[in-house]
């Protein structure tokens, strides 16, 4: 909280304060999972509003779908890993490392709610690709 505390009265557009928010973020997950859900949707509201870029948005996204697991709240981090998974397939191509990395947690999510023939389903889809692209 002192990191935060330190930049919290800067304007909202600044990145040592936006870095500030996100290290918060990362630091409550190992203790406060209610806690660190509520600065990473803080974070990504302030991110849509600031108008940051696509990357970034990809990365809080897939921060707050894994604080939803970990809270049990399965279906919002899988509707939040299709919407990075899509995010990055459109961003980057279906080859690219970032895109595998997403295509991954989108089919754990699948498994974690015992949807198990459509994480089959994308993992059919993306192996091959896996495979040309990492060897």
């Amino acid at each position: 909280w002192a990191c935060w505390k330190t930049y919290a009265g800067r304007a909202e557009n600044n990145k040592a304060r936006m870095s500030a928010m996100t290290v918060l973020g990362s630091a409550l997950c190992a203790e406060d999972q209610e806690g660190a859900l509520r600065v990473r949707e803080a974070e990504l509201a302030m991110m849509w509003r600031l108008g940051d870029s696509e990357e970034h948005i990809l990365i809080t996204q897939t921060n707050l779908a894994i604080n939803y697991d970990l809270l049990g709240r399965r279906e919002e981090a899988l509707s939040l890993r299709r919407k990075v998974y899509t995010g990055c397939l459109k961003r980057s191509g279906e080859g690219h490392e970032r895109t595998l990395r997403a295509a991954s947690n989108y089919a754990s999510s699948f498994t974690g709610l015992k949807r198990f023939e459509e994480a089959r389903t994308l993992l059919r889809k993306t192996m091959p690709v896996a495979r040309r692209v990492l060897g």
